[in-house]
């Protein structure tokens, strides 16, 4: 069974769509082996995975071929995440530190501001 990447990737459930899926190919977020990949590329059994989702940097091996989405119990048989605990520990940190306070009264942020959060949080 052939099955590319976008689409494994979709059946597993990293992204929520599989147009999604084809996005990140895309942008380059999706290598395999260490080499960037389109989303055309041919799933085969044992090949490392690198997906960048969110903030996170997932390693996967692929542990057999899935053709049709599946429950998330399921899909665990598919796949095995190898990321380290270090990325996953990161993650977490951002998620709990990632909140904007600002004083009482002082307004909505700037167009520049605005920017300046953005790519301070998510670069």
């Amino acid at each position: 069974m052939e099955v590319r990447i976008d689409k494994w990737l979709w059946c597993v459930r990293v992204f929520k769509t599989r147009s999604l899926a084809t996005e990140e190919c895309r942008a380059g977020k999706v290598k395999i082996n260490g080499q960037e990949t389109k989303a055309s590329h041919t799933v085969k059994v044992g090949e490392v995975i690198e997906v960048h989702v969110e903030q996170l940097k997932r390693i996967l091996l692929v542990k057999d071929i899935l053709d049709r989405r599946v429950s998330a119990k399921i899909a665990v048989d598919f796949v095995e995440d190898q990321t380290p605990a270090e990325e996953i520990e990161r993650l977490r940190m951002a998620r709990k530190t990632n909140f904007e306070k600002r004083d009482r009264g002082v307004g909505r942020p700037t167009k520049r501001e605005r920017r300046d959060i953005d790519e301070f949080k998510y670069k």
